[in-house]
C-alpha cells in the first residue's frame, strides 16, 4: 500500500469512519495510557495484569508497554536543516502518558468497552485512536 503525501496542516481535520470497511479486517486503535492526579480509586497494578491477560488471550491486545517517567524523555526537532533535542516532556501538565496498548477491534465501540475495562479508566484516563488507512 502507497501511503499518499503527508499534510500536517490538514491532517486530523475531518472524521474518519469507524472503519474502512464494514465487512473488511479489524481496525487498529492506539490507547495511550494516561495518568491523573486525581485518581478514582487507588491503584492496583494486579487489577492491569488481569486484564492485560485476558486481552492477550482473546488475540484484541497486540502489543503494549509500561513507559518511563517524563523526566526521562527527550524532545527533538529539525529546523532550517538543524537538530534541537531537548530534555522532558513536549508540553508541561499534570497528566503524562505511562503506557500504551495497541488494540485490535471490530469497531471503535469495541475498542471503547474494551478501555472502559482498563483499571486505568478509573485511575487515570484512556485516549484512543485509530490507525489511518493507507489506500
Amino acid at each position: 500500500m502507497a501511503r499518499p503525501p503527508f499534510d500536517v496542516q490538514t491532517y486530523g481535520t475531518t472524521d474518519a469512519p469507524d472503519r474502512a470497511d464494514p465487512k473488511g479486517p479489524p481496525m487498529k486503535y492506539m490507547m495511550f495510557v494516561v495518568t491523573d492526579p486525581t485518581p478514582d480509586s487507588p491503584s492496583d497494578e494486579s487489577d492491569v495484569d488481569l486484564w492485560v491477560d485476558e486481552l492477550d488471550a482473546s488475540g484484541k491486545r497486540v502489543i503494549g508497554e509500561v513507559l518511563e517517567k517524563p523526566a526521562n524523555s527527550k524532545v527533538v526537532r529539525v529546523r532550517d536543516g538543524k537538530r534541537y533535542v531537548t530534555d522532558g516532556p513536549f508540553t508541561e501538565t499534570k497528566e503524562w502518558i505511562c503506557g500504551f496498548d495497541i488494540l485490535e477491534c471490530d469497531s471503535m465501540d469495541e475498542a471503547i468497552e474494551i478501555a472502559s475495562r482498563h483499571p486505568m479508566a478509573r485511575n487515570g484516563q484512556l485516549e484512543l485512536r485509530p490507525f489511518m488507512v493507507w489506500e
